[in-house]
């Protein structure tokens, strides 16, 4: 694992909402959305595991996910991670996760981006709609670059990317491609990089 050595201060900021549309909006990922978030896990398991690969299907599921939401709301406070949860605002229904973490493995990029939608959301571009939003809100402030990594054998996956990828006027990173262990089965993910900040947008 290797992260960016960044040549310059970070500016950091708390996670906080964003309103995407009507019928979506991003939360800032907490614990009282702990029970949510599993729940959307459970259904959409095993496919949610590549997103999450630092999951242990050999050890209690639950409490990995929760310590995750706890390190993540009081990073989150602290600007050093961004993890909102997916919510359809009328019922507070949870639709899935994006956020940033730190995990970067070229040597330009100082965020990596994640995601997963609960299976019974997919295929209404939510996902699409989440990454435009948390990439936006990231880049409001200073400029940064963003990788995308994904598996090239995950069709809708690297779907989503490379739509992600184009409109943003982002490009491949060979440096970046890293073989990521999910469940046990070591494969070779791709990167690609996105360039945010003031100005630039999908």
């Amino acid at each position: 694992m290797r992260h960016n050595p960044s040549q310059r201060p970070m500016l950091r900021r708390a996670t906080s909402s964003i309103r995407v549309d009507d019928g979506l909006v991003l939360r800032p990922a907490s614990s009282i959305h702990v029970f949510e978030i599993i729940e959307a896990f459970e259904e959409t398991w095993p496919d949610v595991i590549r997103a999450m690969p630092w999951i242990n299907p050999d050890k209690e599921i639950n409490a990995q996910i929760e310590n995750f939401v706890q390190e993540t709301e009081r990073k989150g406070r602290a600007g050093l991670l961004h993890h909102w949860v997916m919510v359809r605002p009328w019922d507070e229904f949870i639709l899935g996760l994006v956020g940033f973490d730190r995990v970067t493995r070229s040597n330009r990029a100082v965020w990596n981006l994640g995601y997963w939608v609960r299976s019974s959301e997919q295929q209404h571009g939510i996902a699409r709609k989440s990454i435009d939003a948390a990439l936006g809100w990231l880049g409001q402030i200073e400029d940064l670059a963003v990788e995308l990594k994904v598996d090239p054998k995950n069709e809708a996956g690297r779907h989503t990317v490379m739509r992600t990828v184009r409109n943003w006027g982002g490009e491949r990173c060979i440096e970046g491609d890293s073989a990521i262990t999910v469940a046990g089965v070591r494969t070779l993910h791709e990167c690609h990089i996105i360039e945010v900040g003031p100005g630039k947008g999908s």
